[in-house]
């Protein structure tokens, strides 16, 4: 697999990112959907990777960047023909050591509080993210939980 920074161009991108947002529809009420689409992902304080298997879209991840020391998790997604083989977890690596790289002190995220979201935690936690009080611009909400962790 390698992941290469993206310029959200590519039509399987496009797909894979129109079904991590249907899929959040399916499992949050719209109020508590905090996913990007493709022209908010654009914007310049966000970097997009996609992973590739071959020529198989694998998945993606996006860095927001809050403040010179504070970065966001945007737009985790494992394509569905990839689940369960290690995508995710070599996307969050990825994500993880540009943070450390760009001289962040702390990179959070914010996922649903559902159960069909209970893999993205465990996946979090497993990397040593703790639950914590809404960032940035979050508010409390029901169906959101937000983690961090200091790099």
């Amino acid at each position: 697999m390698y992941i290469k920074i993206d310029d959200l161009t590519g039509s399987e991108v496009a797909s894979l990112l129109e079904e991590h947002l249907h899929s959040m529809t399916l499992h949050s009420p719209p109020e508590s959907i905090h996913a990007l689409n493709l022209d908010e992902l654009k914007k310049p304080e966000i970097t997009f990777w996609s992973a590739w298997e071959k020529e198989v879209l694998a998945g993606c991840g996006a860095l927001k960047e809050l403040n010179p020391e504070h970065g966001e998790i945007k737009s985790m997604r494992t394509s569905s023909s990839h689940l369960r083989r290690g995508v995710a977890r070599r996307l969050l690596e990825h994500i993880m050591e540009e943070a450390k790289q760009r001289g962040y002190q702390r990179i959070s995220l914010e996922t649903g509080s559902m159960d069909a979201f209970e893999p993205a935690r465990r996946l979090y936690a497993s990397f040593g993210f703790q639950y914590c009080k809404p960032f940035s611009d979050y508010i409390e909400d029901p169906n959101s939980v937000f983690m961090s962790k200091e790099i």
